[in-house]
């Protein structure tokens, strides 16, 4: 199995006055969040809304910044979410994905819409009785 990579967009949810980004972003779903680069972050002029300490793959621990409110769009879908700056690419984690109801495609290396929600996302919400 290879890696996953999606086309998308970004936008700085608050500011209809600046440009979106286009970007190719690895789609990870053992990652939670959606990972911008500074770049990015200072290019869509967004506010940073917290520190966060983050784990990555080696192991290792940092302190980055958490900036919001960043729209994702992809596949005529959506979502508005918030960002750890991390990185010298985008990584779009199971969050995001998972609010926009996309699922990766393994055999084929992409990203799709879920095939049981073509035309809009489908989100849970249920209660305990």
């Amino acid at each position: 199995m290879g890696i996953t990579y999606a086309d998308l967009r970004l936008a700085n949810d608050a500011r209809d006055d600046l440009e979106e980004i286009n970007a190719c972003a690895v789609v990870d779903t053992g990652a939670m969040n959606l990972c911008i680069p500074e770049h990015i972050a200072m290019q869509l002029q967004l506010k940073i809304r917290a520190k966060r300490e983050v784990q990555t793959a080696d192991g290792k621990s940092h302190i980055v910044d958490y900036v919001s409110p960043v729209r994702i769009s992809m596949l005529n879908r959506e979502c508005v979410t918030g960002a750890l700056v991390l990185g010298n690419q985008v990584l779009l984690g199971a969050i995001p994905m998972e609010d926009m109801d996309l699922i990766i495609e393994p055999a084929k290396l992409r990203v799709s819409v879920n095939p049981l929600s073509p035309n809009i996302p489908l989100s849970m919400a249920k209660g305990l009785a």
